[in-house]
Protein backbone atom coordinates (compact mmCIF):
# COMPACT_ATOMS: atom_id res chain seq x y z
CA UNK A 1 0.00 0.00 0.00
CA UNK A 2 1.09 3.88 -0.76
CA UNK A 3 0.00 6.88 0.75
CA UNK A 4 -0.13 10.40 -0.40
CA UNK A 5 -1.71 13.15 0.96
CA UNK A 6 -4.83 12.74 -0.47
CA UNK A 7 -5.31 8.97 -1.44
CA UNK A 8 -4.68 5.41 -0.56
CA UNK A 9 -3.27 3.35 -3.25
CA UNK A 10 -4.04 -0.28 -2.32
CA UNK A 11 -3.32 -3.80 -3.98
CA UNK A 12 -5.82 -5.18 -6.82
CA UNK A 13 -8.33 -7.27 -5.41
CA UNK A 14 -11.86 -9.00 -5.77
CA UNK A 15 -13.59 -6.43 -4.08
CA UNK A 16 -12.99 -3.84 -5.70
CA UNK A 17 -14.57 -5.48 -8.85
CA UNK A 18 -17.37 -2.76 -9.53
CA UNK A 19 -15.38 -0.10 -9.65
CA UNK A 20 -12.87 -0.55 -11.53
CA UNK A 21 -15.46 -2.13 -14.20
CA UNK A 22 -16.67 1.47 -13.94
CA UNK A 23 -13.90 2.66 -16.22
CA UNK A 24 -13.68 0.37 -18.62
CA UNK A 25 -17.71 1.29 -19.38
CA UNK A 26 -17.31 5.05 -19.35
CA UNK A 27 -17.04 6.70 -22.31
CA UNK A 28 -14.67 9.45 -21.45
CA UNK A 29 -12.22 7.26 -19.81
CA UNK A 30 -12.36 4.85 -23.03
CA UNK A 31 -12.07 7.57 -25.72
CA UNK A 32 -8.31 7.23 -25.98
CA UNK A 33 -8.26 3.56 -25.27
CA UNK A 34 -10.06 1.36 -27.77
CA UNK A 35 -13.33 2.30 -26.76
CA UNK A 36 -15.59 1.18 -24.41
CA UNK A 37 -15.55 -3.09 -23.75
CA UNK A 38 -17.71 -5.39 -23.46
CA UNK A 39 -18.77 -7.63 -20.52
CA UNK A 40 -16.97 -10.61 -21.40
CA UNK A 41 -13.58 -8.62 -21.82
CA UNK A 42 -13.88 -7.02 -18.81
CA UNK A 43 -14.43 -9.94 -16.74
CA UNK A 44 -11.56 -11.90 -18.44
CA UNK A 45 -8.96 -8.76 -17.99
CA UNK A 46 -10.54 -8.13 -13.97
CA UNK A 47 -9.85 -12.00 -13.46
CA UNK A 48 -5.77 -11.28 -15.40
CA UNK A 49 -5.72 -8.45 -12.90
CA UNK A 50 -6.15 -10.63 -9.85
CA UNK A 51 -3.89 -13.25 -10.76
CA UNK A 52 -0.82 -10.92 -12.38
CA UNK A 53 2.01 -12.10 -13.93
CA UNK A 54 5.51 -11.58 -11.98
CA UNK A 55 6.41 -8.35 -13.82
CA UNK A 56 2.81 -6.99 -13.50
CA UNK A 57 1.47 -4.70 -11.31
CA UNK A 58 -2.47 -2.98 -10.36
CA UNK A 59 -3.49 -0.77 -7.95
CA UNK A 60 -6.74 1.01 -6.92
CA UNK A 61 -6.92 4.47 -5.87
CA UNK A 62 -8.70 5.93 -3.37
CA UNK A 63 -9.76 9.12 -1.62
CA UNK A 64 -8.65 9.08 1.88
CA UNK A 65 -11.34 11.49 3.33
CA UNK A 66 -13.65 9.48 1.67
CA UNK A 67 -12.97 6.33 0.59
CA UNK A 68 -14.47 6.71 -2.70
CA UNK A 69 -13.33 5.06 -5.87
CA UNK A 70 -10.72 7.43 -7.98
CA UNK A 71 -9.26 5.09 -10.87
CA UNK A 72 -6.84 2.64 -11.52
CA UNK A 73 -2.61 3.07 -12.06
CA UNK A 74 -0.44 -0.38 -13.31
CA UNK A 75 2.98 -1.39 -14.27
CA UNK A 76 3.27 -4.10 -16.49
CA UNK A 77 5.28 -5.23 -19.67
CA UNK A 78 5.20 -2.32 -22.52
CA UNK A 79 3.62 -3.69 -25.92
CA UNK A 80 7.19 -3.96 -27.00
CA UNK A 81 8.40 -6.36 -23.90
CA UNK A 82 11.95 -4.51 -22.95
CA UNK A 83 10.67 -2.27 -20.26
CA UNK A 84 7.53 -1.95 -17.44
CA UNK A 85 5.27 0.26 -18.50
CA UNK A 86 3.33 2.95 -16.28
CA UNK A 87 -0.33 2.92 -17.49
CA UNK A 88 -3.67 4.59 -15.63
CA UNK A 89 -7.08 5.35 -15.59
CA UNK A 90 -9.24 8.01 -13.64
CA UNK A 91 -12.98 8.53 -13.46
CA UNK A 92 -13.58 11.62 -15.17
CA UNK A 93 -14.65 13.62 -12.39
CA UNK A 94 -11.41 13.31 -10.72
CA UNK A 95 -9.69 14.84 -13.86
CA UNK A 96 -7.81 17.72 -13.61
CA UNK A 97 -7.53 17.67 -9.76
CA UNK A 98 -4.30 16.80 -9.46
CA UNK A 99 -5.21 13.25 -8.38
CA UNK A 100 -3.08 11.90 -11.03
CA UNK A 101 0.22 13.22 -10.55
CA UNK A 102 -0.60 12.48 -6.64
CA UNK A 103 -0.89 8.74 -7.58
CA UNK A 104 1.24 7.83 -10.49
CA UNK A 105 4.28 9.11 -9.17
CA UNK A 106 4.73 7.30 -6.01
CA UNK A 107 4.25 4.02 -8.98
CA UNK A 108 7.23 5.83 -10.45
CA UNK A 109 9.25 5.49 -7.70
CA UNK A 110 8.44 2.07 -6.82
CA UNK A 111 9.46 0.67 -10.05
CA UNK A 112 12.80 1.96 -9.78
CA UNK A 113 13.59 1.85 -5.72
CA UNK A 114 11.86 -1.67 -5.68
CA UNK A 115 12.07 -3.23 -8.77
CA UNK A 116 15.21 -1.80 -9.65
CA UNK A 117 14.41 -0.24 -12.95
CA UNK A 118 16.42 1.01 -15.47
CA UNK A 119 13.96 2.92 -17.55
CA UNK A 120 10.08 3.02 -17.22
CA UNK A 121 7.76 3.81 -20.19
CA UNK A 122 3.83 5.16 -20.82
CA UNK A 123 2.30 5.26 -23.88
CA UNK A 124 -0.96 7.18 -25.05
CA UNK A 125 -2.13 8.04 -28.28
CA UNK A 126 -1.06 11.65 -29.43
CA UNK A 127 -4.00 13.32 -29.32
CA UNK A 128 -4.60 12.77 -25.80
CA UNK A 129 -3.26 15.81 -24.92
CA UNK A 130 -4.18 15.40 -20.89
CA UNK A 131 -2.36 12.45 -20.33
CA UNK A 132 0.57 13.54 -22.63
CA UNK A 133 1.08 16.94 -20.06
CA UNK A 134 0.36 14.76 -17.05
CA UNK A 135 3.56 12.33 -18.26
CA UNK A 136 5.52 15.25 -18.94
CA UNK A 137 4.36 16.72 -15.15
CA UNK A 138 5.98 13.59 -13.98
CA UNK A 139 9.58 13.74 -15.61
CA UNK A 140 8.67 11.60 -18.23
CA UNK A 141 9.95 12.56 -21.80
CA UNK A 142 8.75 12.21 -25.08
CA UNK A 143 10.53 9.02 -26.81
CA UNK A 144 9.40 8.76 -30.12
CA UNK A 145 6.19 8.35 -31.84
CA UNK A 146 4.87 4.75 -33.49
CA UNK A 147 1.69 4.05 -34.99
CA UNK A 148 -0.43 1.58 -33.08
CA UNK A 149 -4.19 0.51 -32.63
CA UNK A 150 -5.20 2.39 -35.43
CA UNK A 151 -3.63 5.86 -33.97
CA UNK A 152 -0.55 7.47 -33.67
CA UNK A 153 0.73 6.77 -30.21
CA UNK A 154 3.39 8.85 -28.11
CA UNK A 155 6.21 6.41 -26.33
CA UNK A 156 7.34 8.57 -23.04
CA UNK A 157 10.30 7.15 -21.03
CA UNK A 158 12.04 8.29 -17.51
CA UNK A 159 15.08 6.59 -15.95
CA UNK A 160 15.76 6.90 -12.37
CA UNK A 161 16.72 9.87 -10.34
CA UNK A 162 15.85 12.28 -13.34
CA UNK A 163 14.64 15.40 -12.38
CA UNK A 164 10.66 15.69 -11.72
CA UNK A 165 9.30 19.08 -11.05
CA UNK A 166 5.82 20.14 -10.15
Amino acid sequence: MFKTERCYINSFKETDFADVQKLFVNQDVRKYLGGIRDEESIIGQLQSMLNPSDSAFYWVIREKQTDNFIGLVSLDPHHEGAFLEVSYQFLPVWWGKGYATESVLPIIQFAFNNLNQKKLLAETQTANKGSCRLLEKLGMQLERKTIRFGAEQSIYSIKPYQNIEF
